[in-house]
């Protein structure tokens, strides 16, 4: 079983930044990636970005492209998700999960063992 832990969230202004983390633990070690993802009101679950535990390989979500930047510690098992320049459309909850397919997926339906999410509110 993994658990998957995440945090870092909160209220910012828009042009603000915020890191969010991700903790995994138990059975992490035979994961191949691990991704964000964000839920606005009122809408889907949607990518945001995903890194390889071995290789750091990513894959970014076209929205959030060159503003944010996801980063792992394989010692710490833990996830990263540096967000600068946020946007108000940036407000969502935040979740983190674990995927076994051999790439930096984009795709929910490869994400297992999602964590409960961490709220952030980006105000104009």
């Amino acid at each position: 079983q993994v658990q998957l832990v995440e945090s870092g969230g909160g209220l910012v202004q828009a042009g603000d930044s915020l890191r969010l983390s991700c903790a995994a633990s138990g059975r992490t070690f035979s994961s191949y990636a691990m991704g964000w993802f964000r839920q606005a009101p009122g809408k889907e679950r949607e990518f945001v970005a995903s890194v390889v535990w071995r290789s750091a390989s990513t894959r970014y979500a076209d929205s959030v492209k060159g503003r944010f930047t996801i980063s792992r510690d394989n010692a710490k098992n833990t996830v990263y998700l540096q967000m600068n320049s946020l946007k108000p459309e940036d407000t969502a909850v935040y979740y983190c999960a674990v995927t076994y397919v051999p790439y930096a997926s984009g795709s929910q339906r490869n994400y297992e063992h999602w964590g409960q999410g961490t709220q952030v509110t980006v105000s104009s």
